[in-house]
Protein backbone atom coordinates (compact mmCIF):
# COMPACT_ATOMS: atom_id res chain seq x y z
CA UNK A 1 0.00 0.00 0.00
CA UNK A 2 1.44 3.45 -0.97
CA UNK A 3 2.14 6.28 2.02
CA UNK A 4 -0.31 9.20 2.20
CA UNK A 5 2.59 11.40 1.00
CA UNK A 6 3.00 9.25 -2.36
CA UNK A 7 -0.67 9.68 -3.09
CA UNK A 8 -0.83 13.04 -2.31
CA UNK A 9 1.94 13.34 -4.75
CA UNK A 10 0.28 11.39 -7.16
CA UNK A 11 -3.12 12.88 -6.88
CA UNK A 12 -1.32 17.00 -6.98
CA UNK A 13 0.27 16.24 -9.99
CA UNK A 14 -3.39 14.46 -11.78
CA UNK A 15 -4.74 17.73 -10.70
CA UNK A 16 -2.07 19.85 -12.25
CA UNK A 17 -2.12 17.94 -15.41
CA UNK A 18 -5.93 18.36 -15.66
CA UNK A 19 -5.68 21.68 -15.24
CA UNK A 20 -3.10 22.19 -17.91
CA UNK A 21 -5.32 20.35 -20.36
CA UNK A 22 -8.55 22.25 -19.21
CA UNK A 23 -6.30 25.20 -20.00
CA UNK A 24 -4.86 24.23 -23.27
CA UNK A 25 -8.77 23.26 -24.52
CA UNK A 26 -9.66 26.71 -23.28
CA UNK A 27 -6.46 28.47 -25.02
CA UNK A 28 -7.85 26.33 -28.57
CA UNK A 29 -11.62 27.64 -28.23
CA UNK A 30 -10.50 31.13 -27.43
CA UNK A 31 -8.25 31.27 -30.79
CA UNK A 32 -10.49 29.85 -32.90
CA UNK A 33 -13.42 31.80 -32.04
CA UNK A 34 -14.32 35.16 -32.76
CA UNK A 35 -14.96 37.79 -29.41
CA UNK A 36 -18.09 39.48 -28.84
CA UNK A 37 -18.17 42.90 -31.20
CA UNK A 38 -19.97 46.16 -30.65
CA UNK A 39 -23.99 44.87 -32.57
CA UNK A 40 -25.15 47.33 -35.03
CA UNK A 41 -27.56 47.97 -32.93
CA UNK A 42 -25.23 49.60 -30.44
CA UNK A 43 -23.16 51.28 -33.24
CA UNK A 44 -26.31 53.44 -34.11
CA UNK A 45 -27.53 53.69 -30.19
CA UNK A 46 -23.89 55.70 -30.37
CA UNK A 47 -24.85 57.47 -33.68
CA UNK A 48 -21.93 55.69 -35.26
CA UNK A 49 -24.18 54.12 -38.56
CA UNK A 50 -23.97 57.28 -40.51
CA UNK A 51 -20.46 56.97 -41.05
CA UNK A 52 -18.77 54.59 -43.08
CA UNK A 53 -17.88 51.64 -41.88
CA UNK A 54 -15.13 48.97 -42.98
CA UNK A 55 -16.86 45.56 -43.23
CA UNK A 56 -16.05 42.45 -41.33
CA UNK A 57 -14.97 41.52 -44.15
CA UNK A 58 -11.56 44.04 -44.00
CA UNK A 59 -11.38 43.78 -40.57
CA UNK A 60 -7.88 42.05 -38.83
CA UNK A 61 -9.51 42.56 -34.88
CA UNK A 62 -12.32 39.95 -35.19
CA UNK A 63 -10.45 36.57 -33.88
CA UNK A 64 -10.37 36.37 -29.87
CA UNK A 65 -6.38 37.61 -29.22
CA UNK A 66 -4.80 35.11 -26.63
CA UNK A 67 -2.34 36.01 -24.16
CA UNK A 68 0.57 34.87 -22.11
CA UNK A 69 2.91 34.84 -19.66
CA UNK A 70 4.93 37.61 -22.09
CA UNK A 71 1.92 39.55 -22.70
CA UNK A 72 4.17 42.25 -21.25
CA UNK A 73 7.26 41.96 -23.82
CA UNK A 74 5.91 44.09 -26.45
CA UNK A 75 8.17 43.36 -29.02
CA UNK A 76 6.24 44.77 -32.25
CA UNK A 77 8.55 47.34 -34.00
CA UNK A 78 5.24 49.85 -35.08
CA UNK A 79 3.85 50.04 -31.41
CA UNK A 80 7.63 49.03 -29.09
CA UNK A 81 6.21 50.70 -26.06
CA UNK A 82 7.41 47.78 -24.34
CA UNK A 83 10.86 49.71 -25.31
CA UNK A 84 10.19 52.85 -25.52
CA UNK A 85 10.98 54.67 -22.35
CA UNK A 86 10.00 58.39 -22.94
CA UNK A 87 8.65 60.19 -25.74
CA UNK A 88 8.01 64.16 -26.55
CA UNK A 89 5.25 64.61 -29.26
CA UNK A 90 4.77 68.29 -30.68
CA UNK A 91 2.52 70.26 -32.75
CA UNK A 92 -0.17 73.11 -32.54
CA UNK A 93 -4.06 72.81 -31.67
CA UNK A 94 -6.72 75.47 -32.31
CA UNK A 95 -3.33 77.50 -33.37
CA UNK A 96 -1.85 77.47 -29.30
CA UNK A 97 1.17 75.13 -29.30
CA UNK A 98 0.51 71.45 -28.14
CA UNK A 99 2.84 69.33 -26.50
CA UNK A 100 2.87 65.61 -25.33
CA UNK A 101 4.80 63.64 -22.86
CA UNK A 102 4.10 59.82 -23.03
CA UNK A 103 5.92 57.72 -19.93
CA UNK A 104 6.20 54.05 -19.76
CA UNK A 105 5.64 53.69 -15.55
CA UNK A 106 7.45 51.06 -13.64
CA UNK A 107 4.33 49.06 -12.60
CA UNK A 108 1.98 46.49 -14.52
CA UNK A 109 -1.81 45.94 -13.67
CA UNK A 110 -3.49 42.47 -14.63
CA UNK A 111 -7.13 42.53 -16.07
CA UNK A 112 -9.49 39.82 -15.85
CA UNK A 113 -10.66 40.16 -19.81
CA UNK A 114 -14.71 38.84 -20.77
CA UNK A 115 -13.47 35.65 -21.92
CA UNK A 116 -11.91 34.59 -19.06
CA UNK A 117 -8.15 35.10 -19.72
CA UNK A 118 -6.15 36.88 -17.05
CA UNK A 119 -3.78 39.47 -18.53
CA UNK A 120 -0.63 40.99 -17.58
CA UNK A 121 -0.45 45.32 -18.89
CA UNK A 122 2.05 47.66 -19.43
CA UNK A 123 1.06 50.99 -17.92
CA UNK A 124 2.15 54.00 -20.22
CA UNK A 125 0.94 57.98 -18.73
CA UNK A 126 0.14 60.23 -21.60
CA UNK A 127 0.33 63.95 -20.61
CA UNK A 128 -0.89 66.70 -22.68
CA UNK A 129 -0.34 70.39 -22.43
CA UNK A 130 -2.01 73.08 -24.45
CA UNK A 131 -0.56 76.72 -24.58
CA UNK A 132 1.44 75.14 -21.72
CA UNK A 133 -1.15 74.32 -19.46
CA UNK A 134 -2.17 70.39 -18.37
CA UNK A 135 -5.24 69.36 -20.47
CA UNK A 136 -5.27 65.95 -20.81
CA UNK A 137 -3.66 62.90 -18.82
CA UNK A 138 -4.08 59.28 -19.82
CA UNK A 139 -3.30 56.10 -17.97
CA UNK A 140 -2.90 53.98 -21.43
CA UNK A 141 -2.61 50.01 -20.57
CA UNK A 142 -1.32 47.59 -23.44
CA UNK A 143 -0.50 44.03 -23.71
CA UNK A 144 1.04 42.14 -27.25
CA UNK A 145 -0.76 38.53 -28.01
CA UNK A 146 1.13 35.29 -28.91
CA UNK A 147 0.49 36.24 -32.54
CA UNK A 148 2.98 39.69 -31.68
CA UNK A 149 0.09 42.40 -32.32
CA UNK A 150 0.01 44.63 -29.91
CA UNK A 151 -3.53 45.47 -27.88
CA UNK A 152 -5.13 48.19 -26.37
CA UNK A 153 -6.95 47.55 -22.86
CA UNK A 154 -8.46 50.56 -21.60
CA UNK A 155 -7.60 53.97 -20.35
CA UNK A 156 -8.22 56.11 -17.31
CA UNK A 157 -8.53 59.62 -18.78
CA UNK A 158 -8.56 62.75 -16.89
CA UNK A 159 -9.72 66.03 -18.47
CA UNK A 160 -8.25 69.58 -16.95
CA UNK A 161 -9.19 73.27 -17.26
CA UNK A 162 -7.63 75.94 -15.04
CA UNK A 163 -5.66 72.97 -13.53
CA UNK A 164 -9.41 70.88 -12.12
CA UNK A 165 -10.63 67.94 -13.59
CA UNK A 166 -13.74 69.06 -15.31
CA UNK A 167 -15.22 65.24 -16.59
CA UNK A 168 -13.64 61.77 -17.61
CA UNK A 169 -14.45 61.49 -21.14
CA UNK A 170 -12.52 58.81 -23.13
CA UNK A 171 -12.10 56.81 -20.36
CA UNK A 172 -13.23 52.73 -20.98
CA UNK A 173 -11.61 49.59 -19.92
CA UNK A 174 -11.71 46.24 -22.27
CA UNK A 175 -13.72 42.97 -20.82
CA UNK A 176 -16.40 46.18 -19.23
CA UNK A 177 -16.92 48.33 -21.65
CA UNK A 178 -16.30 46.97 -24.64
CA UNK A 179 -13.88 44.01 -26.09
CA UNK A 180 -10.43 44.73 -26.55
CA UNK A 181 -8.83 46.56 -28.71
CA UNK A 182 -6.55 45.78 -31.74
CA UNK A 183 -3.73 48.92 -32.25
CA UNK A 184 -0.97 47.17 -34.12
CA UNK A 185 -1.35 44.38 -36.04
CA UNK A 186 1.59 41.88 -35.91
CA UNK A 187 2.21 42.09 -39.76
CA UNK A 188 -0.27 44.75 -40.95
CA UNK A 189 -1.34 45.25 -44.87
CA UNK A 190 -2.33 47.58 -47.13
CA UNK A 191 -6.42 47.41 -46.50
CA UNK A 192 -6.17 46.29 -43.08
CA UNK A 193 -8.90 47.80 -40.52
CA UNK A 194 -8.89 47.42 -37.04
CA UNK A 195 -10.38 49.61 -34.46
CA UNK A 196 -7.78 51.26 -31.45
CA UNK A 197 -11.50 51.88 -29.17
CA UNK A 198 -13.77 49.54 -29.49
CA UNK A 199 -16.45 50.70 -27.28
CA UNK A 200 -18.89 52.78 -28.92
CA UNK A 201 -21.05 55.33 -26.25
CA UNK A 202 -17.28 55.43 -24.74
CA UNK A 203 -14.75 55.59 -27.20
CA UNK A 204 -14.20 54.60 -31.19
CA UNK A 205 -11.72 54.87 -33.60
CA UNK A 206 -10.99 52.71 -36.95
CA UNK A 207 -8.04 52.42 -38.79
CA UNK A 208 -7.68 51.59 -42.60
CA UNK A 209 -4.29 51.30 -43.06
CA UNK A 210 -3.17 52.74 -46.64
CA UNK A 211 0.79 52.40 -47.47
CA UNK A 212 3.58 50.75 -46.09
CA UNK A 213 6.91 50.50 -46.20
CA UNK A 214 6.81 53.92 -46.16
CA UNK A 215 10.10 56.27 -45.49
CA UNK A 216 9.67 59.00 -43.18
CA UNK A 217 11.76 61.72 -41.70
CA UNK A 218 12.40 61.49 -38.25
CA UNK A 219 14.43 62.79 -35.80
CA UNK A 220 17.32 61.38 -36.74
CA UNK A 221 17.05 61.37 -40.05
CA UNK A 222 15.25 58.98 -42.49
CA UNK A 223 12.95 56.20 -40.90
CA UNK A 224 12.03 52.93 -43.05
CA UNK A 225 8.92 50.58 -43.00
CA UNK A 226 5.96 53.00 -41.57
CA UNK A 227 2.69 52.37 -42.38
CA UNK A 228 0.24 55.25 -42.93
CA UNK A 229 -3.02 55.12 -41.97
CA UNK A 230 -6.60 57.20 -42.06
CA UNK A 231 -8.69 57.31 -38.89
CA UNK A 232 -12.14 57.65 -38.19
CA UNK A 233 -13.33 59.16 -34.89
CA UNK A 234 -16.57 58.76 -33.26
CA UNK A 235 -17.61 62.21 -34.46
CA UNK A 236 -17.27 61.52 -38.22
CA UNK A 237 -14.01 63.28 -38.38
CA UNK A 238 -10.85 61.85 -40.64
CA UNK A 239 -7.26 62.30 -39.83
CA UNK A 240 -3.97 61.43 -41.06
CA UNK A 241 -2.07 58.92 -38.86
CA UNK A 242 1.92 57.55 -39.09
CA UNK A 243 3.05 54.55 -37.20
CA UNK A 244 6.96 54.20 -37.68
CA UNK A 245 9.45 51.55 -36.29
CA UNK A 246 10.58 52.37 -32.82
CA UNK A 247 8.04 55.32 -32.88
CA UNK A 248 4.83 53.67 -32.65
CA UNK A 249 2.27 56.72 -32.96
CA UNK A 250 4.63 59.19 -35.21
CA UNK A 251 2.10 61.91 -37.18
CA UNK A 252 -1.46 62.45 -36.26
CA UNK A 253 -2.32 65.30 -38.70
CA UNK A 254 -5.67 67.22 -39.85
CA UNK A 255 -5.85 70.81 -41.53
CA UNK A 256 -3.47 72.57 -39.66
CA UNK A 257 -3.56 70.43 -36.25
CA UNK A 258 -0.74 68.18 -35.74
CA UNK A 259 0.61 65.93 -33.18
CA UNK A 260 4.10 64.53 -34.36
CA UNK A 261 7.36 62.76 -32.43
CA UNK A 262 9.84 64.94 -32.11
CA UNK A 263 11.83 62.63 -29.52
CA UNK A 264 12.16 59.08 -28.43
CA UNK A 265 14.07 57.74 -25.85
CA UNK A 266 15.84 54.52 -26.45
CA UNK A 267 15.35 55.01 -29.84
CA UNK A 268 17.18 58.38 -30.43
CA UNK A 269 19.63 57.87 -27.28
CA UNK A 270 22.74 59.21 -28.09
CA UNK A 271 26.02 58.45 -25.38
CA UNK A 272 28.63 60.57 -23.81
CA UNK A 273 27.61 63.19 -21.36
CA UNK A 274 25.32 66.76 -22.38
CA UNK A 275 27.19 68.87 -24.76
CA UNK A 276 28.75 71.61 -23.08
CA UNK A 277 26.76 74.04 -25.14
CA UNK A 278 23.55 72.51 -24.58
CA UNK A 279 24.22 72.57 -20.99
CA UNK A 280 24.84 76.59 -20.79
CA UNK A 281 21.05 77.04 -22.28
CA UNK A 282 19.68 75.08 -19.63
CA UNK A 283 22.23 76.94 -17.04
CA UNK A 284 21.52 80.30 -18.35
CA UNK A 285 17.66 79.71 -18.42
CA UNK A 286 18.09 79.32 -14.63
CA UNK A 287 20.02 82.20 -14.10
CA UNK A 288 17.29 84.29 -15.55
CA UNK A 289 14.68 82.91 -14.09
CA UNK A 290 16.67 83.42 -10.72
CA UNK A 291 17.10 86.94 -11.66
CA UNK A 292 13.85 87.90 -12.04
CA UNK A 293 12.73 86.29 -9.40
CA UNK A 294 14.70 88.68 -7.25
CA UNK A 295 14.40 91.70 -9.45
CA UNK A 296 17.78 91.81 -11.00
CA UNK A 297 17.03 91.57 -14.45
CA UNK A 298 20.13 94.31 -15.02
CA UNK A 299 22.48 91.24 -16.38
CA UNK A 300 20.01 89.50 -18.23
CA UNK A 301 20.76 90.93 -21.23
CA UNK A 302 23.84 90.14 -21.45
CA UNK A 303 23.35 85.97 -20.02
CA UNK A 304 20.96 85.75 -23.10
CA UNK A 305 23.57 86.35 -25.61
CA UNK A 306 25.36 83.73 -24.07
CA UNK A 307 22.86 81.41 -24.52
CA UNK A 308 22.20 82.56 -27.96
CA UNK A 309 25.90 82.08 -28.56
CA UNK A 310 26.16 78.67 -26.97
CA UNK A 311 22.75 77.31 -28.83
CA UNK A 312 23.71 78.64 -32.43
CA UNK A 313 27.13 76.86 -32.02
CA UNK A 314 25.08 73.52 -30.89
CA UNK A 315 22.65 73.63 -33.61
CA UNK A 316 25.17 73.88 -36.23
CA UNK A 317 26.31 70.69 -35.09
CA UNK A 318 23.41 69.50 -37.35
CA UNK A 319 22.63 66.71 -34.11
CA UNK A 320 19.38 68.70 -33.30
CA UNK A 321 16.33 66.60 -33.88
CA UNK A 322 14.50 69.06 -36.12
CA UNK A 323 10.92 69.03 -34.12
CA UNK A 324 13.22 70.47 -31.00
CA UNK A 325 15.13 72.41 -32.77
CA UNK A 326 11.81 74.54 -33.56
CA UNK A 327 10.25 74.60 -30.40
CA UNK A 328 13.89 75.89 -28.98
CA UNK A 329 13.85 78.11 -31.29
CA UNK A 330 10.70 79.29 -30.60
CA UNK A 331 11.11 79.51 -27.06
CA UNK A 332 14.40 81.46 -27.29
CA UNK A 333 13.14 84.42 -29.63
CA UNK A 334 10.41 85.09 -26.61
CA UNK A 335 13.03 84.95 -24.21
CA UNK A 336 14.88 87.91 -26.54
CA UNK A 337 12.22 89.48 -26.65
CA UNK A 338 11.41 89.84 -23.03
CA UNK A 339 14.99 90.48 -21.59
CA UNK A 340 15.13 93.43 -24.02
CA UNK A 341 11.57 95.04 -22.50
CA UNK A 342 12.46 93.61 -19.14
CA UNK A 343 9.51 92.75 -17.99
CA UNK A 344 9.38 90.89 -15.09
CA UNK A 345 6.54 88.10 -15.41
CA UNK A 346 7.47 87.52 -18.81
CA UNK A 347 10.71 87.17 -18.24
CA UNK A 348 9.60 84.17 -15.68
CA UNK A 349 7.56 82.50 -18.17
CA UNK A 350 9.96 82.62 -21.31
CA UNK A 351 13.21 81.66 -19.39
CA UNK A 352 10.62 78.31 -18.12
CA UNK A 353 9.99 77.66 -21.94
CA UNK A 354 13.59 77.34 -22.60
CA UNK A 355 14.28 75.69 -19.37
CA UNK A 356 11.64 72.97 -20.74
CA UNK A 357 13.29 72.96 -24.52
CA UNK A 358 16.58 72.61 -23.12
CA UNK A 359 15.46 69.61 -20.81
CA UNK A 360 13.78 67.60 -23.91
CA UNK A 361 17.09 67.91 -25.78
CA UNK A 362 18.31 66.91 -22.76
CA UNK A 363 17.09 63.42 -22.65
CA UNK A 364 18.89 62.45 -25.65
CA UNK A 365 22.14 62.29 -23.03
CA UNK A 366 20.86 61.57 -19.73
CA UNK A 367 19.22 59.24 -17.91
CA UNK A 368 15.17 59.50 -18.13
CA UNK A 369 14.74 59.75 -14.15
CA UNK A 370 16.81 62.32 -14.19
CA UNK A 371 15.38 64.19 -16.59
CA UNK A 372 11.75 63.72 -14.89
CA UNK A 373 13.34 64.92 -11.62
CA UNK A 374 14.65 67.91 -13.65
CA UNK A 375 11.11 68.80 -15.03
CA UNK A 376 9.54 68.30 -11.69
CA UNK A 377 11.89 70.85 -10.21
CA UNK A 378 10.45 73.11 -13.56
CA UNK A 379 7.12 72.98 -12.43
CA UNK A 380 7.72 74.11 -8.92
CA UNK A 381 9.44 76.69 -10.31
CA UNK A 382 6.58 77.70 -12.18
CA UNK A 383 4.20 77.67 -9.07
CA UNK A 384 6.89 79.97 -7.72
CA UNK A 385 6.31 82.33 -10.92
CA UNK A 386 2.28 81.77 -10.66
CA UNK A 387 2.48 82.32 -7.11
CA UNK A 388 4.24 85.19 -7.37
CA UNK A 389 1.64 86.95 -10.20
CA UNK A 390 -1.06 85.45 -7.77
CA UNK A 391 -2.13 83.42 -11.08
CA UNK A 392 -4.65 80.53 -9.18
CA UNK A 393 -5.65 79.15 -12.12
CA UNK A 394 -2.08 78.88 -13.00
CA UNK A 395 -0.72 76.88 -9.70
CA UNK A 396 -4.07 74.58 -10.18
CA UNK A 397 -2.31 73.59 -13.31
CA UNK A 398 0.94 73.56 -11.69
CA UNK A 399 0.18 71.53 -8.44
CA UNK A 400 -1.65 68.86 -10.83
CA UNK A 401 1.37 68.68 -13.29
CA UNK A 402 3.41 68.01 -10.24
CA UNK A 403 1.50 65.11 -8.60
CA UNK A 404 1.82 63.32 -12.22
CA UNK A 405 5.31 63.88 -12.84
CA UNK A 406 5.95 62.45 -9.34
CA UNK A 407 4.63 59.01 -10.77
CA UNK A 408 7.57 59.06 -12.85
CA UNK A 409 10.56 58.89 -10.52
CA UNK A 410 9.92 58.35 -7.30
CA UNK A 411 10.32 54.35 -8.06
CA UNK A 412 13.77 55.03 -7.62
CA UNK A 413 13.84 57.46 -4.80
CA UNK A 414 14.21 56.42 -0.86
CA UNK A 415 10.55 55.52 0.68
CA UNK A 416 10.82 57.38 3.20
CA UNK A 417 12.30 60.82 0.95
CA UNK A 418 9.28 59.66 -1.16
CA UNK A 419 6.55 59.90 1.85
CA UNK A 420 7.79 63.16 2.60
CA UNK A 421 7.87 64.49 -0.33
CA UNK A 422 4.06 63.23 -0.77
CA UNK A 423 3.30 65.16 2.45
CA UNK A 424 5.17 68.28 1.33
CA UNK A 425 2.98 67.84 -1.62
CA UNK A 426 -0.54 67.81 -0.45
CA UNK A 427 0.20 70.99 1.91
CA UNK A 428 1.42 72.66 -1.16
CA UNK A 429 -2.37 71.91 -2.71
CA UNK A 430 -3.77 72.67 0.09
CA UNK A 431 -2.10 76.24 0.18
CA UNK A 432 -3.35 76.80 -3.58
CA UNK A 433 -6.88 75.30 -3.49
CA UNK A 434 -7.01 77.86 -0.48
CA UNK A 435 -5.37 80.84 -2.68
CA UNK A 436 -2.83 81.65 -0.13
CA UNK A 437 -0.17 82.29 -2.25
CA UNK A 438 2.46 83.61 0.04
CA UNK A 439 1.84 80.29 2.05
CA UNK A 440 1.82 78.33 -1.75
CA UNK A 441 5.32 79.99 -2.43
CA UNK A 442 6.55 79.08 0.85
CA UNK A 443 5.62 75.10 0.39
CA UNK A 444 6.50 75.10 -3.18
CA UNK A 445 10.02 76.15 -1.38
CA UNK A 446 10.04 73.52 0.88
CA UNK A 447 9.10 70.68 -1.55
CA UNK A 448 12.47 71.97 -3.86
CA UNK A 449 14.46 71.99 -0.68
CA UNK A 450 13.44 68.26 -0.26
CA UNK A 451 14.05 67.74 -3.42
CA UNK A 452 17.40 68.44 -3.50
CA UNK A 453 18.31 66.50 -0.16
CA UNK A 454 17.04 63.66 -1.40
CA UNK A 455 19.12 63.86 -4.80
CA UNK A 456 22.07 64.79 -2.87
CA UNK A 457 21.37 61.89 -0.38
CA UNK A 458 21.12 59.42 -3.19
Amino acid sequence: MKNKSTILILSASVAALTVAMQMAVLAAEIKSSAFAQPTPAQLAAAGLDKFSLAPESARVDLAQPVFDDSSTKITNPLFPIGQLRSAILNGKVEGAVFRVETTLLPQTRVLALADGQIVKVLVSQYTAYHDNRLEEVAIDLYAQDTAGAVWYLGEDVFNYEDGAIVDRAGTWHAGIDGPAALIMPARPKVGDVFRPENAPGFVFEEVNVIEIDKEVAGPRGPVKGAIVSRELHEDGTTEKKIFAPGYGEFYTGSDDEVEAIAIAVPTDALAGPVPAQLAKLAAGAVEIYDAAMTRELAGARAVFDKMDAAWTSHAATGAVPPRLKDATIAAMQALNTATRGEDRMVTLQASLDVLLAALDLELQFRPIAEIEIARFDHWLRRCLADALAKNHDGMMSDIATLEWVRDRFVHECDKVAVTRLDYLLKQLRNTINDEEFDAASKAAKAVREHLKAAIAKK
